[in-house]
């Protein structure tokens, strides 16, 4: 779900980042800029115009956003680790982070639990 009003440029390359980030994270600009301490106006500028941050504050930005600093600066996404095209449950996840916010969660309380349940091996057996 969009909103606040229509932009009149478009946004940086950091700035797409750094907007993704926020929304994967369910945070509004506001969160996001009262715990950097700054107002929100301010924090909208980075995700819009080119901005120069200091290196403490990006790494602030990354830790707030549940990232990697290299996440929000690199402009391409590293490599595949495993080589050859992404698996399906990546392709859905990838859907899946386009859904509006609320749906979102419906997932992550399913699918949260049983990551849980089944992580490191401890998974009983079916």
């Amino acid at each position: 779900m969009k909103t606040g009003r229509p932009a009149k440029m478009e946004r940086t390359g950091f700035g797409e980042r750094v907007r993704a980030a926020r929304e994967a994270a369910g945070l509004t600009q506001q969160q996001v800029a009262e715990q950097l301490g700054i107002t929100q106006p301010s924090y909208a500028l980075w995700e819009r115009h080119p901005v120069a941050l200091k290196p403490e504050q990006i790494a602030n930005l990354a830790k707030i956003l549940g990232g990697r600093v290299e996440e929000l600066v690199n402009p391409t996404p590293p490599p595949n680790r495993r080589g050859g095209p992404a698996g399906k449950l990546r392709r859905v996840f990838e859907r899946a982070s386009d859904l509006p916010r609320a749906q979102q969660q419906h997932i992550l309380k399913i699918l949260e639990p049983f990551v849980a349940q089944h992580a490191n091996g401890h998974a009983k057996a079916d």
